[in-house]
């Protein structure tokens, strides 16, 4: 080795002698290196080594992709024109089938309404409009009055009437329960059931008392074990009329004046008999409208499900 050290280096043989070993370890090791790295021409390793690494040729392939890019840009152009008309092509399918559904839905709406002026065209057969020119109320008071706050029953000019006590302090009489229909609203009802429920909770009404809690326990909490529900095929309409600022129709059968207030939208203990009498009779309105309309559709509906 030292021989070797002599030729490579061209260092005497009198300098090692001197040397220590920290100083020949280092020179020993690149050399040592060098000849295990040794590689003969024409190996199988020179030529692996000659080959150029996956990195280098993936670099390789994505700077020739970039050169072809800066070289030739009408690919790209090409690609974004292409992506335009698709664009384009979107849109005028997508507006095509928001007409189609426009048009459809158009279609469907004048079909429903030719069916509704179909329909209306048969329930008029059960309609008669009777206009009111005793009393008129002001739409516009019902959405502004104050809520009821109290009532009493009480007489006055030798005349039984029912006092309505607002929460401005207004108040207003009324002698039958009729009257208040004109006037009411489907909130005023409610709350006086309610004042009116409360005040004979614990005890039993008595005279123009008990006619006021019938006519709004039938109205608002109808029971079909009631006295008033039997004997129907015996009963004989004198009248039947509808009350819409409050939502209620009233039924007036049999030479003792029963009336039964019923709201439009709630099913009674009615037979189909009492029904279809009902109809015959005919609704008396104040005009044409969709409340009359839809309790006919109602009581039709009754008629047909029984």
């Amino acid at each position: 080795m030292i021989t070797y050290l002599k030729n490579q280096g061209g260092y005497k043989e009198s300098y090692f002698k001197r040397m220590s070993y920290n100083d020949i370890r280092p020179i020993f090791e690149r050399v040592w290196d060098h000849v295990n790295t040794f590689i003969p021409i024409g190996s199988e390793v020179e030529k692996d080594s000659s080959k150029p690494s996956e990195r280098e040729t993936s670099k390789t392939v994505e700077e020739e992709k970039v050169e072809e890019e800066d070289v030739n840009p009408e690919p790209v152009l090409i690609e974004k024109k292409a992506v335009g008309i698709r664009r384009k092509t979107l849109a005028r399918r997508r507006a095509s089938d928001k007409q189609g559904q426009d048009s459809s839905k158009r279609q469907k709406k004048e079909k429903e309404t030719a069916d509704y002026e179909e329909e209306k065209d048969e329930l008029r057969m059960w309609l008669t409009v009777v206009p009111d020119e005793e009393e008129f109320v002001d739409p516009e008071i019902l959405h502004t009055k104050f809520p009821i706050v109290d009532w009493e029953s009480q007489s006055l000019y030798s005349m039984h009437v029912y006092k309505i006590i607002r929460a401005d302090g207004n108040t207003s009489y009324h002698k039958t329960f009729e009257s208040m229909l004109k006037s009411f609203d489907r909130h005023d009802l409610e709350v006086l059931h309610r004042l009116v429920m409360e005040r004979f909770q614990d005890n039993t009404p008595e005279g123009y008392n008990l006619m006021l809690w019938g006519d709004l326990k039938i109205l608002v909490d109808p029971e079909q074990d009631d006295d008033i529900w039997k004997n129907q095929n015996q009963w004989k309409i004198i009248s039947w009329k509808l009350y819409e600022t409050c939502g209620v129709h009233t039924l007036m059968v049999d030479g003792t004046l029963m009336t039964i207030h019923m709201f439009v939208e709630k099913k009674y203990p009615l037979t189909k008999e009492t029904l279809q009498k009902m109809l015959n009779w005919k609704l008396e309105a104040e005009a044409e409208s969709s409340m009359a309309f839809e309790l006919l559709k109602f009581i039709k509906t009754q008629i047909e499900d029984q």
